[in-house]
């Protein structure tokens, strides 16, 4: 790198993927400074010790970053993090849908408050061991799918502004896993074979349900009744926070067939059950549509859009509508469409535009 050093502000989890980006970027010529968010609010701590969150990924990540010989500094944001990411998990299923803590700790705390700290240590950059390409262009920054499949994160990066795209380093998109594990070995990095959490980060044992009891309590618990799409009463339940669409578990049984959630009503807690194939949908709105690797269009876009993380992608007709929102016409219908969940549409590897899914299933009139 010619000149001065651009100096990058890398996130350190105290994994494996964080640590490796650290090496990449300090072989390319930056000046990196080692960070670490410590956002587990208090009653997390306990619980915490081999998440993300927890006091051993501080100590991994120092450990890190002494090894690297880059400078390491943690900050304090449980306080945000608690008001951001929990407040906002936690409201989302009482307003009958399903959240994706990922997508908004990415937008607001780890490319968003994490500025603040960037600039305070003149930072050029804030970096992240994140699975995806971020492309920097002339006329705007391009956000691309990293180029291992089964790692790729695009899609929890679909909200980021240009603004945010324009000084974010992603090293790991070109990258495979195994590459990147064989990197840390030969490095002697202790984290090289540190198993990768696949659970929520502030949810212990992946128990949401669990997580709301505590953290919301009992009484605040939307309390309703479970009925058939033909408005047909069929039992009690303990909250329309404890449902998602799709879901088979916990459901009355008496059927013939397997029940599936197929709609959660807020306005009355009704949760509504059906067969397999009531969870077709054909399309489907989004709302806070984000533009990402291209301008705002007025005219319909052949797309692939992606309902959750998991989801192999599906082709479709982008629709922009008025205030931020916009339909999603699938070619085929796709099974469980979950409000709350991100679309995100893709031309090819590329992040198009993404918004957040809106009820969308006519229910019965009970």
């Amino acid at each position: 790198m010619n000149g001065t050093k651009k100096r990058v502000l890398l996130g350190m989890s105290g994994g494996v993927d964080s640590s490796v980006a650290g090496y990449l970027l300090r072989e390319q010529g930056y000046d990196v400074v080692g960070v670490t968010m410590k956002v587990w609010p208090q009653d997390c701590i306990s619980r915490a010790e081999d998440k993300c969150c927890g006091p051993q990924a501080i100590a991994d990540a120092r450990g890190v970053a002494h090894s690297l010989g880059i400078p390491h500094y943690v900050v304090d944001e449980a306080d945000q993090f608690e008001r951001v990411v929990i407040d906002y998990f936690s409201s989302e299923y009482q307003a009958g849908r399903t959240p994706n803590p990922c997508v908004m700790c990415n937008e607001k705390l780890k490319f968003g408050s994490l500025w603040e700290k960037a600039r305070a240590l003149d930072c050029d950059y804030i970096a992240t061991g994140h699975y995806a390409i971020i492309e920097q262009r002339p006329e705007r920054a391009i956000l691309r799918k990293g180029r291992d499949p089964r790692k790729d994160q695009s899609y929890f990066l679909f909200s980021l502004r240009q603004s945010q795209l324009r000084h974010a380093l992603t090293p790991l998109g070109a990258m495979a896993k195994p590459e990147i594990r064989q990197i840390a070995r030969s490095l002697g990095l202790k984290v090289a074979d540190k198993v990768d959490s696949q659970e929520i980060c502030f949810v212990p044992g992946n128990d949401y349900k669990a997580f709301l009891r505590g953290h919301l309590g009992e009484t605040e618990f939307h309390r309703g009744g479970i009925y058939d799409l033909s408005g047909n009463f069929l039992a009690e339940h303990e909250g329309i926070e404890m449902f998602t669409i799709g879901q088979r578990k916990g459901l009355p049984g008496g059927s013939p067939r397997p029940r599936y959630v197929v709609d959660i009503d807020p306005a009355s807690n009704r949760v509504f059950v059906g067969d397999a194939e009531d969870l077709l949908v054909e399309e489907f709105e989004i709302d806070r549509i984000n533009w990402s690797s291209r301008s705002h269009s007025e005219e319909p876009l052949a797309v692939m859009v992606k309902i959750r993380n998991s989801h192999p992608g599906a082709a479709a007709t982008l629709i922009p509508l008025a205030n931020d929102r916009a339909l999603i016409r699938l070619v085929e219908s796709q099974k469980a469409v979950t409000p709350g969940q991100a679309a995100v549409c893709y031309d090819g590897d590329v992040v198009i535009a993404g918004g957040w899914i809106c009820r969308h299933a006519a229910v019965a009139a009970a």
